[in-house]
């Protein structure tokens, strides 16, 4: 889990650095929002689910943050095809986020193993 969370906020934090820099080049606000909101929600959903009062609530909470993983990927991908972003930090968003998916993805299948 420690893996997991420590991507996460990686995630987060260059996914919310590169954001402000296409906000600030490009002026562009809602595509970035939404990147931003699905980016640090991952992190949010892995903390929170440690918290889980059981099985059941932690395999959720990360099953929502598998989703807002796969979001993010898709907005990255948008704003790669919209040239907003560099191909560089586009390759990094878009391979940390099938990253984190396979993470997450993976402690979902074991914690679905769990009764």
């Amino acid at each position: 889990m420690g893996v997991a969370l420590e991507k996460s906020y990686n995630f987060a934090l260059n996914t919310v650095k590169s954001c402000y820099t296409i906000m600030q080049e490009h002026k562009e606000y809602i595509i970035t929002k939404q990147l931003i909101r699905c980016a640090t929600s991952v992190g949010a959903n892995i903390e929170e689910a440690q918290g889980g009062q059981s099985v059941k609530d932690f395999t959720a909470k990360m099953y929502i943050a598998y989703k807002e993983a796969k979001e993010a990927h898709y907005w990255y991908r948008l704003l790669k095809d919209l040239n907003m972003i560099s191909l560089k930090e586009a390759k990094e968003g878009l391979e940390a986020a099938e990253e984190l998916q396979r993470i997450i993805g993976s402690i979902c299948k074991t914690s679905k193993n769990i009764k």
